[in-house]
């Protein structure tokens, strides 16, 4: 079966296949079945969001700053998976969630005593009973009182790298989460849509912010893809401001909004930058480059080439118009899922990223960012496409639309 190559729509239906959610947990799971027994890891101790996301599907109140601490997965090399989850879900997962055998209700776990319990009575037992306890056990991210209460506890075993591990599981997506990917992205068109028709003068960015968040939320996403909506105009483009303040929305001001948003778990990512009014000749330039630069990017993407190949693509275009040393700090894109951002990236400026060959089923968030100080109105531009890797050219699966009046 190849992949989807369109969102179908967000219900549930009888009169087409859409995507079965069955299959995309058995899937999910064997992928990453299949990897311990690669890596010789006898069991997977995880606490990040997306890798409960990703193994378990549990959807609960994500509260700031509380990832590790608050969910968890105890996955063995023979299927058997708990799920630890707060207190406050627990009632609702086990009328709703019948794929989950194994449920613990778990404390928030910042106090180094609740971890100590919550290890001693429920984790320990279990790999006791796997007998496990001096085996092979992956872990992810956890706080310092998780690992202090790991090592001691399981002075026996020995603990590894569950979080690349999961890495490469997630990388190459199934059909299903093509499927789901899809819907995340018609989701974050609509959101980009509804900001970029807010976008007059004497609006503030956090009225924009707020018009696209209605959006989101209206049409059953869950958060966007950044905890605080990317919406910067003007000046504060130039450097960037990567969240929306009250600024005012004047004309002749840059616009860019970058607000993406979540469906089912999986993040669709969009960026567009319009212009309030008529643009300035350098705000075309800055424009068009950026433009032209994602255009070369996309046409790397195809398999056997690899992601910092699609990097120097990106950055020769924007040589040709002498801005190549106009990019912002950063990648200039990331891979994404299951996370809103993840591994592999692409033109990574730090040593030690991983160069990659594209493959089929790896899903990208492809975002050049130039931005040219001193400039009227702003000279800061971003344009991102999510991105899908196919046996041949790529599937740009976003449509937001870009603005002529700078292309022209």
């Amino acid at each position: 079966m190849g992949f989807p190559t369109y969102a179908r729509g967000q219900y549930q239906v009888s009169f087409e296949e859409r995507i079965d959610f069955h299959r995309l947990r058995r899937e999910r799971i064997a992928r990453t079945l299949e990897a311990m027994r690669a890596e010789g890891v006898d069991a997977l101790l995880l606490w990040k969001d997306e890798n409960v996301r990703y193994l378990s599907d549990l959807r609960a109140i994500m509260i700031q700053y509380r990832s590790t601490t608050t969910y968890g997965v105890l996955l063995f090399a023979d299927g058997h998976l708990t799920l630890f989850a707060s207190g406050g879900e627990v009632a609702r997962a086990r009328e709703v969630m019948p794929w989950i055998q194994d449920l613990v209700a778990i404390p928030i776990l910042d106090e180094r005593g609740l971890v100590e319990t919550v290890l001693n009575t429920e984790i320990i037992p279990r790999l006791a009973d796997k007998g496990v306890l001096r085996g092979r056990i992956g872990v992810d991210g956890m706080t310092y009182p998780q690992m202090r209460a790991y090592q001691s506890a399981l002075a026996g075993a020995e603990l590894v790298d569950g979080e690349t591990l999961m890495q490469r599981v997630r990388r190459i997506k199934t059909v299903d989460e093509v499927a789901i990917l899809h819907e995340a992205v018609a989701v974050a068109d609509a959101v980009t849509q509804a900001a970029i028709d807010a976008v007059r003068p004497g609006v503030r960015e956090c009225e924009i912010a707020g018009e696209a968040m209605k959006v989101l939320f209206s049409l059953g996403g869950e958060f966007a893809h950044l905890a605080s909506p990317f919406v910067a105009s003007g000046e504060r483009m130039s450097p960037p401001t990567r969240f929306a303040t009250d600024k005012l929305v004047r004309h002749g001001d840059l616009v860019f909004i970058d607000i993406g948003a979540c469906w089912n778990g999986y993040f669709g990512d969009v960026g567009r930058a319009v212009i309030c009014g008529k643009p300035s000749a350098m705000q075309k330039r800055i424009y068009q480059t950026v433009y032209e630069a994602l255009q070369a990017g996309i046409e790397k993407m195809r398999p056997g080439n690899t992601n910092e190949d699609v990097a120097r693509a990106i950055r020769a275009t924007a040589a040709k118009h002498g801005l190549q040393d106009h990019f912002i700090n950063l990648f200039i894109g990331h891979g994404i899922g299951i996370s809103p951002n993840e591994p592999p990236y692409i033109g990574e400026q730090t040593p030690g990223a991983e160069e990659v060959v594209l493959e089929p089923g790896m899903v990208f968030a492809v975002e050049p960012l130039i931005w040219v100080p001193g400039v009227r109105g702003g000279g800061g531009v971003r344009l991102e496409e999510t991105i899908l890797i196919t046996e041949g050219e790529a599937m740009v699966m976003s449509r937001a639309p870009f603005d002529e009046r700078l292309l022209t």
